[in-house]
């Protein structure tokens, strides 16, 4: 009875500020746009079928794209700066897990706006590609898709590490040994004892990175700027410019049912193989 008295204040909280506004945006995702930007509260599923159009649908999957390829990415990435943590001395491990969190004291878009900068016109880049003697077009340093891809990289690889950095704290070395006096090579090692090991963290970083991934619009819209149109760009042109807030309330909610959808299949495979 006691536990459920405290579970109050957290139910509370998650029905007005999380249940609440949900409910309200899956309500004006089934309204029409008024003539000046306002809604009209006749029910339509208009919205949804235009979300489905190929122009919308070639957004999408240019999002997928980019954040399947961060998460493999940050998953690489990842496995190897967490395996190097664990292994180092002790002293150097506590350094570099600070070093791993350090971005998250800073502003995500003073992080963002700082590589900017840097690659931008006038920025040190061009100038030490101009001191060099190196040619180069200076548009094309500072807004593309590899900025954009390197910028999502940097930004959740941490959420990748951390989980990752935790396994290998608790796996057992000895395995490695015993798998090199058997003659196994290094890929025979990596694919049989280590990852194996890592399922459930590996899980859990991709799903950190992949569900964020999806739905960013932050990094996307300061180092790729009018270039690179992805599923969280247009959510936001819709409620902000066009104003037509009942196909970016449609948008937002068959994104959240995808992401919901995602991370209920790993709870059921998780569950199910007991990791």
């Amino acid at each position: 009875m006691k536990s459920k008295v405290l579970a109050i204040p957290a139910l509370v909280w998650f029905g007005f500020f999380v249940l609440a506004p949900l409910i309200i945006v899956i309500a004006v995702s089934f309204a029409t746009q008024g003539t000046y930007g306002g809604l009209e509260w006749s029910v339509t599923f208009e919205n949804y079928v235009r979300a489905f159009s190929t122009t919308y649908l070639g957004i999408f999957f240019e999002s997928l794209k980019l954040a399947l390829l961060t998460t493999i990415s940050c998953g690489v990435l990842g496995t190897l700066m967490a395996w190097a943590m664990s292994t180092s001395s002790p002293q150097h491990r506590h350094l570099y897990v600070c070093a791993v969190a350090l971005p998250f004291l800073t502003n995500l878009i003073i992080r963002i706006y700082a590589l900017r900068l840097f690659v931008g016109y006038g920025g040190p880049l061009q100038g030490t590609l101009q001191f060099l003697g190196i040619p180069f077009d200076p548009f094309v340093l500072s807004q593309n898709k590899v900025l954009v891809f390197y910028g999502m990289v940097t930004t959740y690889l941490p959420f990748m590490v951390l989980p990752l950095y935790g396994a290998f704290e608790k796996f057992d070395f000895t395995w490695v040994e015993a798998a090199q006096d058997l003659g196994a090579g290094p890929w025979k090692i990596l694919f049989s004892v280590i990852l194996p090991n890592l399922k459930k963290a590996l899980g859990s970083g991709a799903l950190l990175v992949f569900i964020p991934s999806l739905g960013e619009y932050v990094i996307p819209d300061l180092l790729g700027g009018a270039k690179n149109m992805l599923y969280g760009n247009l959510i936001t042109e819709e409620f902000l410019k066009s104003r037509h807030w009942p196909f970016g309330s449609a948008l937002s909610v068959l994104l959240i049912v995808l992401l919901l959808t995602v991370a209920w299949i790993y709870s059921r495979r998780a569950a199910k193989h007991g990791s």
